[in-house]
């Protein structure tokens, strides 16, 4: 079963420019004129050679403060096949566009072992949008079904190898280890999610449920850089 088609709102070029530059339909980056923008793909270029996991790798656990208030481990889901792991934030248009699809993906996995874990990377001092107190306020907005924490020490996303906002990660529990079998985008098409005709995250997962390899194991992520203290 494919995700449901959802209607996005509808968002300004603009909005998706000032993110990052804005790829074509189906994941490729187009040509940028602009020295603006040029500067921005530069920025995504450098950051978009990590040092994190490989398909294949152990993915080590974390425990991180959720919205609710909650603590947030791997190892907390007692009973879980594997996790759904998705980086992402408040303020990036590519993560509101992905929003509802996020939300589908938990509703649809969750009940058969593979819950949604939304981690925000990104430092509040440089982006004051995707602070604590705003997760909260969108968390109980959109009424997500799954944890939405906060990496505070940015020690995790650079360990997954994470560098945009969304960037996804599959893993499965394998004997308490989990190994992660999918890298990047959720589907390919950012725009319309009744135009995407690929689903990378649903397929690799329902493989994994059926006991067979993710054919497609790493795509591009497609969405705006990580803003780290770092950097």
């Amino acid at each position: 079963m494919k995700l449901k088609h959802t209607l996005l709102l509808t968002a300004t070029a603009v909005s998706f420019a000032s993110c990052s530059s804005e790829p074509k339909q189906n994941g490729e980056e187009s040509n940028q004129s602009d020295s603006t923008q040029t500067e921005e793909v530069t920025e995504q270029e450098e950051v978009a050679k990590p040092s994190g996991y490989a398909i294949g790798d152990e993915a080590t656990d974390f425990n991180l403060p959720a919205t609710d208030g909650q603590m947030i481990s791997l190892a907390g889901y007692g009973d879980a096949k594997g996790f759904i792991i998705c980086f992402t934030c408040n303020h990036c248009p590519y993560a509101k566009a992905y929003e509802q699809r996020i939300i589908e993906l938990d509703n649809m996995f969750a009940p058969k072992g593979y819950p949604v874990i939304a981690i925000n990377p990104n430092d509040p001092e440089i982006v004051p949008e995707d602070d604590m107190e705003s997760m909260k306020k969108l968390a109980e907005e959109k009424e997500y079904p799954f944890p939405y924490v906060l990496d505070e020490s940015q020690e995790i996303y650079p360990q997954y190898g994470a560098t945009k906002t969304p960037h996804m990660y599959v893993l499965e529990n394998v004997e308490g280890k989990y190994i992660v079998r999918y890298i990047g985008a959720i589907d390919n098409n950012y725009k319309d999610a009744a135009a995407a005709d690929e689903f990378y995250v649903q397929d690799a997962v329902n493989a994994l449920l059926a006991g067979e390899e993710v054919s497609v194991t790493e795509t591009k992520a497609i969405g705006c850089s990580i803003k780290d203290k770092r950097s």
